[in-house]
């Protein structure tokens, strides 16, 4: 098999499925991205470039389709090399967010194309109106149509596609749903499992058991998108109830989704002189390696992730596996996963009262939530185990390649 992935962080979603189909050597995997410093064993690199950025004198609705066209163009130049090097992939797998997908079919029309269709943007019903404090401006909505030229071009060109959850499937046009798989990228369950001997280490040398009440967070950025002013809003009503509550706090002060706060360098420092908080036992620890991330997890005793109607967070479904008991907030991708007072507890989003009173019962009576964090497990190894996504992922492959065969 010769597949050709495009992707601009590799890996991205295709952590597992190119190394795993890179392990055969009798397939030969082609990874087109602009990440320099990242490699994956038997797969070969190409990177990629832009020529210039987006011109800011066009009309300001444009500036992500030009660019999107820019990342696409950049895409064909290296395809257009691997045809005249007679490299034809049996398929095609990419994301199409950044407008790597917009051409792939013109260069490479006999391929089948499998997008990863990780979000599709709506003016209502999603993230944009979902704060009733801040509801967009008509400019906003008019931009969000606009936002989504690139994608529509490549899901209208696609064979197939991928969503990781039915609802971020859901948000696609209807019409195109008939084409859309529902498959997570997987979770490693086997890798992520409970460890009651588990402990962590803050940044001052003191260390942290299951013994310990721990509260945990975690989002790529602290940020509005992922609730994090809601939690911060919660903190001093759990430290009061519970005096030997340690909270930790994992992620960047930049911004993933969304936008800055007008009045403080970030969210976090915008929320630290909001909230009233003693920081000798909330514990904001930036950007942390994957192991300890997992070590943090394994320890925590209530796990707080709170997201709007967007994309759902790996992080959760890892927390799960690991045997967190999930304080979730009640929106649709959360929805989806955690039932009430059966595999998590959920909570209004908005309501930072709410979220502290879920935290502190959990804090209160842990052994009374074991039956949670053991379904919390299970529903991710019977639902997003990897080596089930993996196969689920490959049957579809398999399938596209012999359409065309």
């Amino acid at each position: 098999m010769k597949i050709l992935f495009i992707h601009q962080n590799m890996p991205g979603q295709y952590k597992h499925l190119a190394a795993r189909i890179a392990e055969n050597e009798e397939n030969r995997v082609v990874f087109i991205t602009r990440r320099k410093n990242a490699e994956i064993p038997r797969v070969q690199k190409l990177l990629y470039e832009t020529t210039r950025q987006p011109n800011q004198q066009i009309h300001p609705y444009l500036l992500r389709t030009e660019d999107a066209v820019l990342h696409g163009q950049g895409v064909a130049r290296l395809l257009m090399q691997l045809r005249r090097e007679q490299f034809i992939p049996d398929i095609i797998v990419g994301h199409p967010g950044w407008g790597e997908l917009l051409f792939v079919k013109d260069i490479y029309p006999n391929v089948p194309v499998l997008s990863y269709c990780e979000f599709y943007y709506r003016s209502r019903g999603a993230d944009m109106d979902f704060d009733p404090s801040q509801p967009p401006d008509i400019d906003a909505i008019l931009r969000s149509r606009m936002r989504n030229t690139h994608l529509l071009h490549a899901l209208e060109a696609c064979d197939q596609g991928i969503s990781p959850t039915q609802w971020q499937r859901s948000v696609h046009p209807p019409i195109f749903h008939s084409k859309i798989n529902v498959v997570h990228e997987g979770i490693d369950t086997t890798a992520l499992r409970p460890d009651e001997n588990a402990t962590f280490t803050l940044p001052n040398g003191e260390v942290l058991t299951r013994r310990d009440e721990v509260v945990t967070y975690v989002g790529r950025n602290l940020e509005p998108y992922r609730g994090f002013p809601s939690m911060m809003r919660s903190l001093p009503q759990i430290l009061e109830a519970r005096p030997n509550a340690r909270v930790l706090i994992v992620g960047g002060d930049e911004i993933s989704y969304g936008s800055r706060p007008k009045d403080a360098p970030n969210w976090r420092e915008k929320m630290l002189a909001e909230v009233p908080i003693d920081t000798s036992r909330v514990h904001f620890l930036g950007r942390i390696p994957y192991g300890p991330f997992l070590d943090m997890l394994r320890i925590s005793t209530a796990h707080i992730y709170l997201t709007y109607p967007f994309v759902l967070s790996w992080s959760m479904l890892e927390a799960m596996a690991l045997g967190c008991v999930v304080v979730g907030s009640r929106t649709k991708p959360v929805e989806e996963v955690l039932r009430d007072g059966e595999n998590g507890l959920l909570v209004d989003f908005f309501k930072p009262d709410d979220i502290a009173r879920r935290v502190i019962d959990v804090l209160s009576d842990r052994d009374a939530f074991v039956p949670i964090s053991q379904n919390a497990r299970r529903t991710v190894v019977r639902k997003y185990d990897l080596a089930l996504c993996l196969k689920k992922q490959m049957e579809i492959i398999t399938s596209m390649i012999r359409k065309v065969r």
